[in-house]
């Protein structure tokens, strides 16, 4: 770059600063009340929900079964969620991973999804079958309410492999 040119772009630099220093005042970022809901489900899918499926991932591993978390609750440009994929170890077969997703419904809550993979071995006809299998308000979710619904997609998984 030319010394001409690197004196204009220094230029277009330090204006921009003055400028926009002087239209900048002291002004708080004002969220709307989706935005806040929305980050308070992120808190609690990050301090309730992730925290319970890693103990199942802990348990699920030391049986031998693949299992792991995908935690999406940093995002800003999506909603909040956090999910569970488990691939079940058998003998001589590779089952296909199946996934448990907690995720932040707008109008709802919580809301739980489980798309439970056929073994290919099983000689079925393998279908992604995805379900709803439970809503609940942000306020209300237990770490009981959390383990009830990885039991039953646990149960579902096992028994589909």
């Amino acid at each position: 770059m030319t010394d001409k040119s690197m004196e204009k772009l220094r230029s277009l630099l330090k204006s921009y600063q003055e400028r926009t220093a002087k239209t900048q005042v002291a002004v708080k970022p004002v969220h709307d009340e989706g935005e806040r809901r929305r980050r308070a489900c992120g808190d609690c899918l990050q301090k309730l929900v992730r925290p319970a499926l890693q103990s199942f991932v802990t348990e699920l591993e030391s049986a031998g079964h693949d299992a792991s978390i995908q935690d999406h609750t940093d995002s800003v440009d999506a909603y909040p969620s956090v999910a569970l994929s488990v691939a079940p170890r058998a003998p001589g077969a590779t089952a296909l991973a199946s996934v448990l997703t907690f995720r932040y419904d707008p109008r709802r809550g919580i809301a739980v999804q489980r798309d439970v993979k056929v073994s290919a071995a099983r000689d079925r006809v393998v279908t992604a079958t995805t379900d709803r299998i439970g809503t609940i308000g942000v306020e209300a979710v237990t770490v009981e309410w959390v383990e009830t619904k990885t039991l039953s997609f646990i149960e579902a998984v096992l028994k589909a492999n």
